[in-house]
């Protein structure tokens, strides 16, 4: 009985290796989806949300990624100033979950607007060794106050995108029959997206000098982003 226990465990013991084996093979045959989400306010800064998501995709399908940008369905339609959430994956292979309207775990959190992080819970989702980027002229000791899963975070950063630009873009391009005649990243979204391009290093500062109209505000962004890396 001794003999056939010592069997059993040692059974047991082969299949975990087995299966930790075959897990670990399927992890790397699995190509990685990186999941970013940006948070705007509606109607006034929807623009500048949909400008930041379109922006990064499209860099990043120059440089030969596989890319999804949309918006949160369940935030529409858009009210002023009501927070509203647009959603950006990219990877090294095509991407499979097609029909999933949200991103259910963020590697990066953008901030648009520097008040969303108030009351509402913006790393939702996030698993730990995440990265926030906000919008503010404030430090990133202060924002750090306002959020209480800060723990999740291993980079926060900040940029003044409204002080290198100025200029926040409203049309109703994402109306249906609307026409953006305002040009892509002409705003806030350009230094912001400087600003991912330099926090993240997911996609190269070269391929978003060819798709923003304000090229100067993106490499501003990127030139002046703060950065403090956690724990």
């Amino acid at each position: 009985m001794r003999f056939l226990s010592h069997q059993m465990t040692d059974l047991q013991e082969t299949r975990k290796k087995r299966k930790s084996h075959f897990e670990d093979i399927k992890e790397v045959c699995m190509a990685k989806v990186h999941e970013m989400t940006v948070w705007a306010r509606g109607v006034i800064m929807d623009k500048e949300g949909r400008d930041v998501i379109n922006i990064f995709a499209a860099a990043a399908q120059m440089e030969g990624k596989f890319v999804q940008a949309f918006d949160n369905y369940e935030d529409l339609p858009d009210r002023v100033l009501v927070t509203v959430r647009k959603y950006v994956r990219l990877s090294d292979e095509e991407i499979e979950h097609k029909y999933v309207y949200t991103n259910d775990q963020p590697e990066v959190v953008v901030i648009t607007e520097a008040t969303i992080v108030k009351g509402i819970d913006i790393l939702r989702g996030m698993e730990k060794g995440g990265t926030l980027i906000i919008n503010t002229n404030r430090s990133i000791e202060e924002m750090l106050k306002f959020i209480p899963n800060a723990d999740l975070l291993s980079t926060v950063a900040t940029v003044d995108a409204d002080a290198i630009t100025g200029v926040r873009t409203i049309d109703f391009s994402g109306s249906e029959g609307g026409v953006d005649a305002s040009g892509i990243g002409k705003g806030i979204a350009a230094p912001i997206v400087g600003a991912i391009a330099k926090v993240t290093g997911m996609i190269k500062k070269e391929s978003l000098a060819t798709i923003v109209s304000d090229v100067s505000g993106m490499e501003r962004g990127y030139n002046e982003v703060k950065i403090k890396k956690l724990g």
